[in-house]
């Protein structure tokens, strides 16, 4: 497995064979290790439901301004719904990003105690049913599928630290995954310019589906950028931020970045984050006297909280 960012089939591990989930396990384990990325084929999302979410997100990112702008981020304290150009930039040195998204997250009704409480990011997802008749219900769904794989993708992880299956499950109730969609508008005179700039995502682990336009690079452990190039059915998986603090920098936060191709392109990203009153600490076999623990133990709603002010610039 010497790629740099390698694909790895997955379908093994919805087979009841211990042998064969562990050497999913030791692939998966071996990359987040090095390079912190790798993408996954044999996964049981299906490509139609890809699809339905690009045709709507189309649909949405093609209303006006004024329009889109009715279930504005900027009107809730939940970071949900849509985001303008250039609102959100994740490179804190660079104000390049230029990108429109919508955001949606683990519905709770209003009469929820975390909702009532005014916790930061709980509350009921804003979809613009109204403007596109039928989102809501295709994107819940998606949403749901998505959670499905990612405990999948858990339980490998698991396996390869050496941790019971199902460590990492308990943790994701009512959990903090974003399921957000970005429009990268192609550029035609601006081709490879940087449309969201250099950054290691916040969560525990992002599961992405890019079209087949490109654009995605990541920064390898020379320093050079490398294309992340599409492959049709698959899904780009990265380490985030929370599971590099969990596994004592074990497991590789990646800083990537995307680029203008000149065409007109959607991103798919499901990023996984755990309850908020989750600790994030290092786990017990991450660290010994000769490699203490780096980082302070924090809450999953501490330190989502502290990024997305940066990003937002509050």
């Amino acid at each position: 497995m010497k790629e740099y960012v390698p694909v790895i089939d997955i379908s093994d591990i919805y087979q009841n064979d211990k042998n064969k989930h562990l050497k999913i396990a030791e692939q998966v384990d071996y990359v987040c290790r090095n390079s912190g990325f790798f993408c996954i084929t044999g996964h049981h999302i299906p490509r139609d439901d890809i699809q339905k979410i690009k045709d709507l997100s189309r649909q949405f990112f093609n209303l006006s301004l004024k329009e889109k702008q009715t279930i504005s981020i900027l009107n809730n304290e939940i970071y949900r719904g849509y985001s303008s150009y250039e609102l959100e930039q994740l490179d804190q040195e660079n104000s390049i990003d230029y990108k429109e998204m919508f955001d949606m997250g683990y519905h709770l009704d209003s009469d929820h105690p975390e909702v009532q409480k005014k916790d930061p990011f709980r509350g009921p997802n804003i979809h613009p049913e109204i403007l596109i008749p039928g989102w809501t219900q295709v994107f819940e769904t998606h949403y749901k599928k998505m959670t499905e794989l990612a405990r999948v993708v858990f339980k490998i992880i698991a396996l390869g630290l050496k941790l019971e299956e199902h460590f990492f499950n308990a943790m994701f109730y009512e959990s903090l995954s974003t399921f957000r969609v970005i429009h990268y508008p192609g550029l035609p005179e601006q081709r490879n310019r940087v449309v969201c700039g250099a950054h290691t995502d916040y969560g525990i682990l992002t599961i992405l589906y890019q079209d087949n336009i490109g654009g995605l690079q990541v920064r390898n452990q020379e320093n050079q950028w490398i294309d992340v190039p599409p492959i049709e059915g698959a899904f780009v998986m990265n380490i985030g931020d929370m599971m590099a603090m969990w596994t004592n920098d074990h497991y590789k936060s990646t800083s990537h970045r995307v680029l203008n191709t000149g065409h007109d392109r959607i991103s798919m990203p499901f990023f996984t984050e755990p309850h908020p009153d989750q600790l994030i600490q290092c786990l017990p076999q991450c660290s010994d006297k000769q490699n203490p623990p780096k980082y302070p133990s924090v809450t999953c709603r501490e330190w989502l909280l502290k990024r997305f002010k940066a990003a937002y610039n509050e």
